[in-house]
């Protein structure tokens, strides 16, 4: 490493010669750590600015390392830069005004530095301090957080968000990585709690917070008036109509107001204006010319924006370019300012403007892999000679998983390697000349004559970096999210279909009692009590064409007992299947390690922990010696694929062949290429049966199959035929088994019998149905996302022509590909006129539902195969089908969508390197219903928790159900909802189960109804959003004991406060309730001269204890003829009477205990 203090010290620009792209953070963590300022780098794009700032760290533990990133949105865009790129950006212009107390490195892109930024006081004087202590009106608080940028919501979950509930107050800060809890006693700040926004759980005590802005659009008064006054004067009376002006002249944030940030402030600065003089400046050669590039895009979007400009109140003004950005002639005259030094991949000579660094790129392995050499021997025999030659030989790998993979690889080559954490200890270890490998997940490696440092994507070839996200549990959010909406369907077990009308307070003598309110046939009204809910389920399913049951009826009595019984034939069916399967054998499949390791290594993702476990759970499978039956769930590209593939590659090395059947001929022919490539290089031979496959090839095929000459096949149905033989078949990987026909689906159940099965599907299974099934059918879910889905750049925004056809062409200039999705085949005609008047130079292909299966497939096939660009159809966008060349999704009217559809379609695009970009379209000018704003909000909170994949299950629970079970059951779905269904099923597998271990069988549960005079409800002033409301309702009945129902009273305090009376007198009740349900008590009537206590079917338990225990109450209790047990006692207040019952219930609870115990 040449001398840095010549750069320290240099009044001119340097060129930094001979810096390889992979020793950029090396080189940059040096000079920080060198410099008595700081060190900036300015890369050429967001890729090079992350490749920087997520491993400069390795090579400098005590570096801080910040990222200042540009808008993620267009110039002059409808849409506002994402919350968290605001909130990183103002933390970063915030952290180069507090001073450093470590060596500070600040990564940014030039695109970033071409913007102007609020001015180095403004910043200052923008942040708020607040610790225990400080008074604040909570109207004043609101007004600041409004003024800051934040958006208030009913639950926290993203950066740039706040909530206010009684006392509390929970703001998501910018630069903080988790929330923060502010709780009040009156005005004045009591206390500051981290907290988790996944689990909405306090996680610790801040002493203080400096709170920065979550935007750089401010409206406070003078902002509001400074811009009402330049707007005018720009653009004239006409415009005062603009939602825009009308937006801030209200003070009301709009969505890309902040593209009008010059005419909020009274000046704005460059992100030189926040350096000190000390500070050194790097910028990649590259970001020169793509300065330049950004500067022309600037123009360019400026110019469409002013010609589409009317004069008409609503239209889009933009601003001059120079207002919001710096000209070439700024940027070139800022960077002359200070001697900002250049880095550069070649070598240059020394000189006083060069300083050559001595970094060439490592050694490139692509001629081995070109040629199909082994290219781990290549490698073990480079990093060996690399020893011999006196140079420290190193190896970075993306991860712990695939460190242990490449070591044991170069091992068997003959060169073992040794594990380093830190940088200086692997250069320590080096030394010696043995191989040293590392976690480092750098992209391509460098070399000077002391050294060489290969990496993964070096050896191996392009891999795809997944940044690691912090996996949340999300089940809270996810019930609040799944709550009732009023108009829902529900079914109650006893009355049948119903519609959810929302809470209604109830009398209950003197106090009131909150109750959920349902309708039946005829307008009849029922009303369930907040502690019974368990009575209740979504009806969940498809609610067209649904009949509410008449209250009281018989039908429903009737069509319940007909569905439990056929029920119980399929649990039977299921116990029999997996219990014949259990005696059958199967040949032993085992993985030999070394082709097996070569093989994984062709794989470009790191394996997330679910994919892991699902691969193991399937070789775990193929060693068992018996019969794989397993089902393999995960959305569209979670890496199913995967798992077949190294199943297939198991199987295949053992001398057993592979067929591979998927529904369609499209999805065939992708596996078909995976497959293929996958396979090369190895002594198997992959093959193809479908209609789209020439008849002569066909032929062949199927005679190499009866041979046992070929391996693997891959093909439709066709490979079900009967002309169809193996020699030795051992494996079937069967693809979304739910969409063949019955005549395919027995097929496949007969090949059961003896094969190893492995079905792959896209439908998420429902949890609880997959815990009831265990020992039945393995399961395997993959949950987590290969991908980085924030990759997927979503904008929620009313339809924009402009927007749109900018959004298309930019996927067309870039060799891409789009979709457009429409709700209704009924839209799709107008969107098709609209391609063709603002988008000619597109081509485009539609597909829909009415089409025939065959010509549906032919255009999308021609769309797979490039021959159009824009696919514009409704929701059946093949489920299964990976196009990485697609990369922009627009959904029409996606306010008409449901979470589940919105969400799985936007998995459609974001499968490569590209950044995706996702719009939700609305309707121009029409308000939307407040539930499918949320939906549309909701939406961009998911990725935040990386619960995308569980929420998919809430929506889309019915057809998991049918596809776990291999037989159609929606008709019986639709007669009673899925959740009961769900929950029927679950009873009848247990009950079976249990019958089978001579188990006795579970009594029968029951709801206890228990009218007592006592305030029972969580208050709306306590709680204000209904649905956060009925999930907490509904959380407490579902709690199983009294630890669950005292984590829940925790965590409401936690949430919102101190619990209001009726609430602690819900929990009271949900107490009593539970020992009711032990002692067998339907119903506990509190009036006012005593208390009746009805048992179900009026049994106890324990009668001879009853008994016993009834004497022992002398005098104020007395069990009647028909069994009912009287108490005569008063109890004068609401707390008493509360508390009368819990003991009265914990009693009866232990007796009925005891009995169990003894039976």
């Amino acid at each position: 490493m040449p001398d840095l203090s010549r750069i320290l010290a240099a009044r001119a620009p340097l060129t930094l010669s001979s810096v390889a792209r992979g020793a950029q953070p090396l080189v940059l963590a040096d000079l920080a750590r060198a410099s008595k300022g700081r060190a900036i780098f300015i890369a050429a794009d967001d890729a090079a600015m992350r490749a920087v700032s997520e491993t400069a760290h390795f090579f400098a533990p005590e570096l801080e390392v910040i990222e200042f990133p540009a808008w993620d949105c267009l110039p002059y865009d409808r849409a506002s830069p994402a919350l968290t790129v605001s909130a990183k950006r103002l933390s970063a212009l915030h952290s180069l005004q507090s001073g450093k107390a470590s060596s500070q490195l600040l990564v940014t892109t030039v695109n970033a530095v071409l913007q102007r930024v609020l001015t180095p006081f403004r910043i200052r004087e923008s942040v708020r301090l607040f610790k225990p202590g400080i008074e604040i009106g909570h109207a004043s608080l609101s007004a600041l957080l409004q003024r800051q940028g934040y958006s208030r919501t009913d639950t926290v979950i993203d950066a740039g968000e706040y909530a206010v509930r009684g006392s509390i107050f929970d703001i998501f800060p910018s630069g903080l990585e988790s929330g923060l809890r502010l709780d009040f006693f009156g005005d004045e700040l009591e206390s500051l709690r981290l907290f988790d926004p996944a689990t909405q759980m306090s996680t610790g005590i801040a002493p203080s917070h400096l709170l920065l802005p979550a935007s750089e659009a401010l409206l406070d008064d003078d902002t509001i008036k400074r811009f009402r006054g330049r707007y005018r004067e720009m653009f004239g009376a006409a415009a005062t109509g603009d939602p825009l002006y009308q937006a801030v002249s209200e003070g009301r944030r709009q969505a890309g107001m902040e593209h009008w940030l010059p005419l909020f402030e009274d000046k704005l600065a460059t992100l030189f204006d926040h350096l000190g003089a000390d500070d050194q400046i790097v910028i990649d050669a590259g970001a020169i010319p793509a300065g330049d590039e950004r500067l022309k895009d600037i123009a360019d979007y400026h110019q469409s924006r002013q010609a589409a400009a009317g004069q008409k109140a609503g239209s889009y003004r933009p601003i001059s370019e120079e207002a919001l950005y710096l000209t070439r002639g700024e940027f070139e005259a800022v960077l002359a300012g200070w001697p900002v030094h250049r880095t550069t991949i070649f070598a240059e000579p020394e000189s006083d403007k060069a300083l050559d660094f001595g970094f060439e790129s490592a050694r490139d392995f692509t001629p081995e892999r070109a040629r199909g050499d082994n290219i781990y021997a290549a490698a073990a025999t480079h990093l060996q000679a690399l020893g011999k030659a006196g140079k420290r030989p190193l190896l970075a790998t993306y991860s712990a998983g695939s460190l242990a993979r490449i070591s044991s690889i170069l091992s068997e080559a003959g060169t073992p390697t040794v594990t380093a954490e830190t940088w200086q200890e692997a250069l320590g270890l080096a030394a010696k000349g043995k191989p040293v490998a590392m976690v480092l997940p750098l992209e391509s490696g460098f070399a000077n004559d002391q050294m060489e440092l290969l990496t993964e994507q070096d050896i191996l070839g392009d891999r795809l970096v997944r940044r690691k996200k912090k996996r949340k549990d999300a089940d809270a959010f996810l019930a609040e999210l799944s709550a009732l909406n009023k108009g829902d369907l529900v079914v109650h077990t006893d009355h049948g279909i119903g519609r959810y009308l929302g809470l209604e307070p109830i009398s209950a003598g003197k106090s009131l009692h909150d109750c959920v309110m349902l309708e039946y046939a005829g307008g009849d009204k029922l009303y369930i009590p907040v502690e019974n809910l368990e009575v209740l389920s979504r009806y969940g399913s498809s609610e067209d064409f649904v009949q509410l049951d008449k209250l009281g009826g018989e039908a429903w009595q009737r069509r319940s007992a007909r569905l439990k019984e056929r029920i119980r034939e399929i649990a039977g069916e299921l116990m029999r299947t997996a219990a014949a399967r259990a005696l059958r054998k199967a040949p032993v499949l085992s993985a030999d390690e070394s082709s097996f390791n070569q093989f994984v290594d062709r794989f470009p993702w790191e394996e997330t922990d679910d994919q892991d476990r699902a691969i193991s759970d399937v070789l775990g499978d193929l060693e068992s010696g018996r019969p794989m039956d397993r089902l393999v769930c995960g959305d569209v590209g979670f890496g199913k694929t995967e798992v077949a593939l190294r199943a297939a590659f198991v199987a295949a090395m053992n001398g057993q062949q592979v067929a591979v059947v998927a529904p369609t001929t499209l999805l065939a022919r992708q596996h078909y290429t995976n497959f293929a490539e996958r396979f090369a290089g190895f002594p198997l031979k992959v093959g193809r049966l479908s209609r789209l496959v020439p008849a002569k090839e066909m032929a062949d095929t199927r005679k190499e199959l009866e041979a046992g000459t070929m391996d693997v096949v891959i093909g439709t149905h066709a490979i079900l035929s009967k002309s169809t033989q193996f020699k030795d078949l051992g494996l079937v990987i069967v693809d979304e088994e739910q969409r063949f026909g019955v005549t395919h689906k027995e097929k496949l159940k007969q090949l059961r019998a003896d094969v190893h099965v492995l079905t792959l599907t896209a439908t998420p299974i429902p949890r609880t149905l997959q815990m009831a099934m265990a020992g039945l059918r393995e399961l395997s879910t993959i949950q987590t996302p290969p991908v980085d889905r924030l990759a997927v750049r979503t904008y929620v925004m009313e339809w924009d022509d402009m927007v749109m056809r900018e959004a298309l062409l930019r996927e067309h200039h870039r060799g891409g590909q789009s979709f457009i999705v429409v709700p209704r085949i009924a839209d799709m005609a107008d969107v098709e006129a609209w391609l063709h008047e603002h988008v000619p130079e597109v081509k485009a292909i539609s597909a829909h539902g009415q089409m025939s299966p065959t010509e549906v497939e032919e255009r999308m096939g021609a769309f797979y195969e490039r021959k159009y660009e824009v696919l514009l159809s409704t929701t059946i966008v093949e489920s299964g089908l990976d196009i990485p060349t697609a990369n922009t999704i627009i959904i029409h009217r996606a306010d008409r969508f449901g979470l589940a559809q919105l969400y799985q379609l936007r998995g459609r695009v974001g499968r490569s390197k590209l950044r995706a970009y996702a719009y939700l379209t609305t309707p121009k000018d029409r308000a939307l219903s407040e539930i499918a704003e949320k939906r549309l909000k909701v939406l961009g909170d998911l990725d935040s928790l990386g619960a995308g994949f569980q929420l998919a299950s809430h929506d889309l629970d019915i057809r998991g159900a049918g596809n776990l079970l291999g037989d159609e059951q929606s008709g019986h779905i639709r007669e009673v909802g899925f959740e009961l269904y769900q929950s029927m099923l679950e009873d009848a597998i247990l009950a079976v189960k249990a019958g089978d271990m001579g188990l006795e069988r579970q009594r029968e549960s029951v709801s206890p109804q228990i009218t007592v005079d006592a305030p029972i409800m969580i208050p709306e002033e306590y709680v204000p959003d209904l649905a956060v409301r009925m999930a907490l309702y509904r959380r407490l009945n579902d709690a199983r004991d009294k630890a669950e129902i005292e984590a829940m009273a925790a965590e409401m305090i936690d949430r919102f406060g101190a619990l209001p009376q009726p609430t602690s007198n819900l929990i009271r009740l949900i107490e009593i309730k539970h020992q009711a349900i032990e002692a067998n008590i339907a119903k506990i009537d509190v009036g006012a001269r005593g208390t009746l206590v009805t048992f179900h079917k009026d049994d106890f338990p324990d009668g001879p204890g009853l008994i016993a225990y009834v004497d022992r109450l002398a005098g104020t209790a007395k069990l009647r003829p028909d069994m009912k047990l009287v108490i005569n006692r008063a109890w004068n207040d609401p707390i008493s009477r509360l508390n009368g019952l819990f003991q009265l219930t914990k009693g009866l609870g232990n007796i009925a205990r005891k009995a169990a115990r003894r039976g």
